[in-house]
């Protein structure tokens, strides 16, 4: 919810393989290095690689949109060759990206933030050249509006998306990431430090910590997860100046003040580090946290989720319209399938099985048949050698699963009938996973939240690791689709499946 700064290929001509081992990388430090903390130095406000990245991103935007745009001029109006809808088409790009800051660097790999603002600044492209058509007389303004720019919003999103994986691979072989002094309590910064560990592509490297004491999570300890502690949160402004740290990131801790924060952001002024402060709703983000002044006082508003609306009925459009899409590319393959199933043992195809939906509604869930026919009577007999997280049954190994089952599970082709319960409207092509009605019975009350939306054919479990994640984390990353919801999350979440799904990652 899965992603930063990117380069890679392109279309249209745009540059296919862009080598960010080219950008001159400023010399980073390792996270246990003490010594290297206390340098005098303070870094450049933005390193070699995220200037380079940034142009590249301008870059090809640009230029893929004007390539697009010459072409369409040549075949939409060639017939008058004093038509401006090609330059007002242009400049209302540059004007509608510019404006809904879709080149700023504050969202650049931001996650599904980038693509966001990416989408709002087309859309106001589309807006002003069918405005400009109006105002201008120019009429004939359709084609630009609805072939050229959703034409030139398919090969940026693509664009951006390779960048993206450029970035993300430097990273995860420890490059290309921005320096973090994180201040707070133990507890809260070692939490911060795990995530970040576990997370590369979101390009922070904790190398330095302030605690109110000056210690580490152990009495008399100067480090936190083998990240040094170099000093108190007094101290903490000195430090940023000498490190040049990108980031400051304030986590929990009892001794935070507004005063103290207030003090705190005022010296950090001038120097090249961000002030980002972490509320205690850590899995709360998004569209529905906002920041505004009230009797003088920055208050943190953190709206309800909706589960109805305008934004619920265009996804509830999306899935009735796109699953039956697929339904129909995919036909072929499921005819295919379904002889591959008849011919292995001469069973039934499809294999249904109760779920709970939205609401605890239960409904019949359609798949391929992957096991034996009496699979379920056995499974009373594997309890034992169970190895799924908290209530779900899961096998490694499974002795059910037939030969070309193992071959289905292995690229979720056997969830393809599932498509017939989005179209009926029983689950959305995105959303928690369909849980079994034992499950629901063991949940607690927090997992129950997951019954507030339909379940989805696909969604951050999928794209996070499947069957390989604990119990906990498949909770905690359905719950956070349910809180953040959003079409532009739903759209990275469909990216990335066929991603994961190729991969065969968690899949068994």
């Amino acid at each position: 919810m899965e992603e930063s700064v990117r380069p890679s290929s392109t279309v249209n001509g745009t540059p296919q393989h862009i080598d960010l081992q080219s950008i001159p990388l400023p010399p980073q430090r390792g996270a246990g290095n003490a010594a290297a903390v206390d340098t005098t130095s303070a870094r450049p406000p933005y390193a070699a690689w995220e200037s380079r990245y940034r142009a590249w991103v301008i870059g090809s935007d640009v230029f893929t949109a004007f390539v697009l745009i010459l072409m369409s001029a040549f075949l939409i109006d060639r017939s008058d060759p004093h038509d401006m809808h090609a330059l007002g088409t242009a400049a209302a790009f540059l004007f509608g990206l510019s404006v809904c800051r879709a080149w700023s660097p504050r969202v650049l790999g931001e996650g599904a933030e980038e693509y966001r603002t990416l989408g709002r600044g087309l859309v106001a492209t589309a807006v002003l050249v069918a405005l400009g058509g109006l105002l201008f007389g120019a009429l004939a303004v359709q084609p630009w509006v609805f072939i050229v720019v959703p034409m030139i919003s398919v090969f940026m999103f693509l664009q951006r998306y390779a960048l993206r994986q450029v970035l993300h691979r430097r990273r995860r072989l420890g490059e290309c990431l921005l320096p973090v002094l994180a201040a707070g309590s133990p507890d809260t910064v070692a939490d911060l430090i795990a995530r970040t560990k576990a997370d590369p592509h979101v390009g922070w490297r904790v190398e330095a910590v302030c605690t109110y004491s000056g210690a580490g999570a152990e009495r008399g300890s100067g480090e936190v997860e083998g990240v040094p502690v170099v000093g108190k949160l007094d101290d903490l402004a000195g430090h940023v100046r000498r490190g040049g740290y990108r980031v400051v990131a304030v986590t929990a801790d009892q001794h935070w003040n507004p005063k103290r924060l207030q003090r705190l952001a005022w010296d950090l002024e001038g120097t090249s580090a961000e002030m980002v402060v972490a509320p205690m709703l850590m899995e709360v983000a998004g569209p529905r946290l906002n920041v505004s002044g009230v009797l003088g006082m920055p208050l943190l508003r953190v709206s309800a989720p909706q589960f109805t609306g305008g934004r619920r009925f265009v996804k509830e459009v999306l899935d009735r319209f796109g699953s039956a899409l697929l339904l129909t590319l995919v036909s072929p393959l499921l005819l295919t399938i379904a002889v591959a199933i008849k011919l292995d043992d001469r069973g039934p195809v499809i294999y249904r099985q109760r779920r709970v939906g939205r609401d605890g509604h239960t409904f019949t869930m359609l798949k391929f048949r992957t096991m034996v026919t009496n699979a379920d009577k056995l499974k009373q007999d594997l309890q034992e050698e169970n190895e799924g997280a908290g209530p779900l049954f899961k096998m490694r190994k499974d002795p059910r699963v037939t030969k070309v089952g193992s071959m289905l599970r292995r690229y979720s082709l056997d969830e393809l009938p599932q498509l017939l319960n989005v179209v009926s409207g029983r689950m959305s092509l995105v959303g928690p996973r369909p849980p079994l009605p034992e499950e629901t019975v063991k949940y607690a009350p927090d997992a129950r939240r997951r019954l507030l939306v339909k379940p989805g054919l696909t969604g951050l479990w999928q794209v996070s690791g499947r069957s390989d994640l604990s119990w906990a984390e498949s909770i905690r990353l359905d719950l956070r689709y349910v809180e953040d919801w959003s079409l532009a999350l739903d759209l990275v979440i469909l990216w990335k499946t066929f991603r994961a799904v190729v991969q065969g990652r968690g899949a068994y």
